[in-house]
C-alpha cells in the first residue's frame, strides 16, 4: 500500500512539473511575440545566450551578434542612413570602335570578345525629404577582353600596336586589360519609404532606376593570351607586356536598373592603345547587379 502511494504521488508530480514547463513556455513565447525581434527572456537560468541577425535597408547595418545575460542590450538603430553601400557585379560583350570606321567592321569577335566588372560602391541622398537622387560612387576592377578575327593576334612594333596573321592556327588570341577605376554616378527613380518605430529607410527594391556617370582610373596590367598547336602539340603563350595600351583610362557609363538587376552600358573615353595612327576605344554592353 505505501508503495503505491509513494508511485502516485511521483507520478503527480511529475505531471504537475510538466504543466508548469508548459506554462513558462506559453508565456515566454507570449512575451516575445509582444516584443520586438532579438528580444530575449532571462528568468530561465538554462538559456544563458540570444543570437540576433540583421541585414538589409531595415536595420542600421548588418550585424550578427551573439551575448548573454549581461551584455544583451538592444543595438543603437541610426534613425536615418543617408549612405547605403552595394557590392557590384557586371559582364557583358566587349568590342570596340575603330576611328573612321564603324562597330560593323570591328577586327574583334562580337560574341568572344567580354568584360567582367567587380566592386564596391557607395550610394548617398541627395535632398533630406526625398530619395529620387542619390549620388552613386566607389571603387570597380574592369578587365576588357578583344579576341581578334582571321586568325590574327596583337604585335607591338616599338610605339605602335597592331594586328598580324598568326603563322600558326590559333585556337585562341585574346588580350586583356585589367583596370582600376573609381566611378561616379547620378542615380534617378522612385523608392518606397518605410517607417518604423524608431528610424525610417527608403528601398528601391523592385524600383525603376537609372544611373549617368563615368569613371576614371589606371591601367593596372596588360597581357594577351595565345592557344595553337606545334608539331602535334598543344601550346599556351601568355605575353605581359604593355602593348602600349593607355596609362590613364576615363570613360562614361549608364544603367537602367529594376531593383537589383540592370542593362549596363560603358564607353571609354581614352583610347586602348596611345599613340596610334588610328584610335580606338573599347565599348561594352552586358548586365550589372547591385547588392546590398
Amino acid at each position: 500500500m505505501e508503495a503505491d502511494i509513494l508511485k502516485k504521488e511521483a507520478a503527480k508530480k511529475r505531471a504537475l512539473n510538466i504543466e508548469n514547463r508548459i506554462a513558462i513556455l506559453e508565456n515566454k513565447m507570449a512575451l516575445s511575440e509582444r516584443n520586438e525581434a532579438g528580444y530575449k527572456v532571462d528568468d530561465d537560468k538554462s538559456f544563458r545566450g540570444i543570437i540576433r541577425i540583421g541585414s538589409g535597408e531595415d536595420t542600421s547595418e548588418s550585424f550578427i551578434f551573439i551575448g548573454d545575460k549581461e551584455d544583451d542590450k538592444p543595438k543603437h538603430v541610426k534613425y536615418d542612413r543617408k549612405t547605403t553601400s552595394d557590392f557590384v557585379l557586371a559582364f557583358g560583350l566587349n568590342n570596340a570602335i575603330v576611328e573612321n570606321d564603324n562597330l560593323d567592321n570591328s577586327p574583334y569577335k562580337f560574341g568572344g570578345s567580354r568584360f567582367f566588372e567587380i566592386g564596391w560602391a557607395w550610394k548617398t541622398r541627395v535632398f533630406k525629404e526625398s530619395n529620387f537622387l542619390r549620388v552613386k560612387y566607389g571603387y570597380s576592377l574592369q578587365i576588357n577582353g578583344l579576341k581578334p578575327t582571321n586568325n590574327q593576334y596583337f604585335v607591338q612594333n616599338g610605339n605602335q600596336t597592331g594586328l598580324e596573321t598568326f603563322p600558326y592556327e590559333l585556337k585562341k588570341a585574346k588580350l586583356s586589360v585589367s583596370n582600376l577605376v573609381f566611378p561616379v554616378h547620378f542615380e534617378f527613380g522612385p523608392s518606397k519609404k518605410i517607417v518604423k518605430d524608431s528610424y525610417f529607410r527608403y528601398s528601391t527594391k523592385n524600383q525603376f532606376i537609372i544611373g549617368i556617370g563615368g569613371y576614371g582610373g589606371f591601367n593596372i596590367g596588360t597581357r594577351q593570351k595565345l592557344k595553337y598547336e606545334l608539331d602535334g602539340e598543344r601550346v599556351k603563350e601568355k605575353q605581359k607586356r604593355n602593348f602600349n595600351t593607355s596609362n590613364l583610362v576615363y570613360g562614361i557609363s549608364s544603367y537602367v536598373a529594376f531593383g537589383d538587376t540592370a542593362l549596363y552600358v560603358k564607353y571609354d573615353l581614352s583610347p586602348i592603345f596611345k599613340d596610334q595612327l588610328f584610335k580606338q576605344n573599347n565599348i561594352s554592353i552586358g548586365v550589372r547587379f547591385d547588392m546590398d
